[in-house]
């Protein structure tokens, strides 16, 4: 039996294994396959539709409706008739299957809103944050008919966005709120919320117009504490004392609490909230400048059911302050970036103290400029069943090292950001150590800058075209011409050259950050960039690389959805022309100051990348207006190309 004459339930099946692109690429097989690719990407719960307020996307919508579109999100909302009939159409044909609704910063009226909110029954998350015009008249459900009607649809919702909405006021948050009786995640950030108690001055109306009150806020969760189990206050002015009215509400038992840049808050503060909220699962306190080691101390002992902890941007936070990791048995994400004073010397004797395997997935260290090779070496061998995000961008003083011992013991990594660490080479990302002669040489190098610009390419190793675990060249010493590479066979060399795993050993990797890592080169990136399963790759700022990287990472990382490649100044028309028809996946191609790149890069990419959503060729002085202006007369209409100093000019458009 062919494939095409399965049962479309056999096929659905057989496409849960697979990763959503190549889902999508499924689709296109047959007309059965298309139905079970859809049915397969409908049973994911992350599949979002974007869909921008334009006449194009009326077909999209009743096509979406066959498939019965769950989550969407509506961009570019306004008080014109395109946006009117974009909202009756998602009211039409998708109002009745939805059960996330997105309206992120849209300028939709009252009467749009209400006319698609009473058509989605099945709500169970609204996103209206920055929605402020919807909020300025202060009449949002102000109608009793209208009310009655919103109460039935929402008496599921679960999840309510309202963050950054500037003109939110008490009577407009309680006719909202009023209707959300299931009601469990709550986010306020940013919004304008006063935190004095006597702002009614002793009445009990919690109806103010003009304001949203910390007060009317506790009365809320005082009224809903038995089902509220989220909320997010980010960028708040909340202060100690509003804190522990907060978390001792009676009843009130959180699992998330988002705190971002609330810059009021004290050691005493996160003192009182562990000690009120003991079953916290989600702690953001990211940007609390004032904290210190003492607060991590204390949530470290008195929050045991942690498993997403987010401190970056604390300055006064030291390694002393990880000392108590180790009583987070259940800790899965963990987010120290930009704490300057970090180092994770404690945090590796944490983790390694921890009985059996540690559970961490996902590991932010970004800018955590004291970091050491030592302790990556210590966190990937510790980590190495469990870790698949690793941060480690601008870690400046990290080297080769770090970088073999991830691809020696982090194989399930999908995510590896390693941007601004300057000190990887060749040698790092192939596994092989870097020999005595390569070593001074650089050192030489950096000590006497050579005259030429193609000095610095001999700094890598030069390898012969059947590298592999036999062989490889190094440079040639400085007694011989440039030109005459000396082989060296590992076999015949064991004990004087040690061959490790290389970078390509990471084969689950979706992710890949290499931005700014100057010393690498194509001897390098076009031998290990190998990833089936890469979507995001960033090799922007890496001078040295030319068309014969892009070449191989077209061919060796066919489902590339990201591509940066700003300021690679060495690659031509040539390397796209080559390569375009390899990266049909390709959404987001990154140019800046590719300055050799012409026209024939345009028309080849819009030939064969048809998928393209974002080009940006900014700065790249061989491409000129006349260029973009053909070139933007054959793309999508929902495609953007950014070209700003082209040709001289500065221009932004957007189709």
């Amino acid at each position: 039996m062919e494939p095409r004459e399965l049962p479309v339930e056999v096929i659905t099946h057989i496409l849960n294994f697979l990763p959503i692109p190549d889902r999508k690429e499924a689709s296109l097989v047959s007309r059965s396959w298309y139905f079970a690719a859809w049915d397969s990407l409908r049973q994911e719960e992350s599949i979002f539709y974007n869909i921008p307020a334009t006449s194009a996307s009326l077909g999209t919508i009743k096509s979406l409706s066959q498939r019965q579109v769950c989550s969407i999100q509506i961009t570019n909302l306004d008080s014109s008739s395109i946006s009117r009939e974009v909202i009756k159409y998602v009211a039409s044909y998708l109002g009745p299957h939805l059960r996330l609704l997105c309206l992120q910063g849209s300028s939709i009226t009252e009467a749009s809103f209400e006319e698609l909110l009473l058509a989605c029954p099945c709500l169970t998350a609204l996103d209206l944050s920055g929605c402020n015009s919807l909020f300025m008249p202060g009449t949002l459900l102000s109608k009793k008919e209208t009310f009655l009607q919103a109460q039935k649809v929402l008496a599921n919702l679960q999840d309510l966005n309202l963050s950054g909405v500037r003109y939110l006021s008490d009577l407009t948050f309680n006719r909202l709120t009023g209707c959300t009786p299931k009601l469990a995640s709550l986010a306020l950030a940013r919004c304008h919320i006063t935190f004095e108690f006597d702002s009614y001055h002793g009445s009990r109306n919690y109806n103010s117009s003009a304001l949203l009150s910390f007060r009317n806020l506790l009365r809320f969760l005082t009224e809903r504490a038995s089902s509220m189990k989220a909320l997010d206050l980010s960028g708040t002015s909340i202060s100690i004392q509003a804190m522990k009215s907060l978390v001792q509400v009676e009843n009130l038992c959180l699992q998330e609490m988002v705190l971002q840049g609330c810059r009021d808050l004290s050691n005493e503060a996160i003192g009182t909230l562990c000690q009120h909220q003991p079953r916290l699962a989600t702690l953001d306190l990211s940007g609390c400048s004032e904290l210190t080691d003492r607060a991590i101390l204390t949530l470290c002992s008195q929050l045991p059911a942690l498993q997403c902890l987010r401190l970056g941007k604390l300055p006064r936070v030291t390694d002393a302050g990880f000392q108590g990791v180790s009583h987070l048995r259940r800790l899965q994400r963990l987010n120290v970036s930009e704490c300057s004073l970090v180092s994770s010397s404690e945090l590796v004797k944490a983790l390694g103290a921890i009985e059996g395997l540690p559970k961490l997935v996902s590991l932010n260290v970004a800018f955590c400029t004291l970091l050491k090779d030592s302790s990556v070496i210590s966190l990937a061998s510790a980590l190495s069943r469990s870790l698949q995000v690793l941060d480690l961008s601008s870690c400046v003083s990290l080297t080769d090292r770090s970088i073999q011992a991830i691809s020696t013991h982090l194989l399930n990594l999908t995510v590896l950001r390693l941007a601004w660490c300057k000190e990887l080479t060749d040698w790092g990302l192939l596994g092989v150590e870097q020999p005595k002669e390569a070593r001074d040489r650089s050192r030489e190098v950096r000590e006497f800058p050579p005259p030429t610009p193609n000095a610095q390419k001999d700094a890598g190793p030069k390898f012969s075209r059947n590298f592999g675990n036999m062989g490889f060249f190094l440079p040639p010493p400085q007694d011989l011409a440039q030109d005459t590479p000396i082989s060296i066979d590992l076999t015949k060399q064991e004990g004087q050259q040690k061959q490790r795993a290389s970078l390509n050993t990471l084969t689950r990797l979706q992710e890949l950050d290499l931005t700014a890592c100057g010393k690498l080169t194509d001897t390098s990136i076009a031998k290990v960039i190998s990833f089936p399963e890469l979507r995001r790759l960033s090799l922007s700022l890496v001078p040295n690389i030319t068309d014969t990287s892009l070449i191989s990472i077209a061919r060796n990382c066919r489902s590339l959805e990201h591509l940066s490649l700003s300021h690679c100044v060495n690659l031509t028309d040539r390397g796209f022309v080559e390569t375009a028809s390899n990266l049909r996946r390709l959404q987001h191609l990154i140019l800046p100051g590719c300055n050799q790149l012409s026209a024939l890069t345009l028309k080849a990419v819009g030939r064969e990348c048809r998928q393209l959503k974002c080009l940006d060729i900014s700065m790249c002085s061989g491409i000129s207006i006349s260029d973009v202006e053909l070139f933007q007369s054959h793309l999508p209409l929902q495609m953007s190309i950014h070209s700003r100093f082209v040709g001289g000019a500065d221009l932004s458009v957007t189709l």
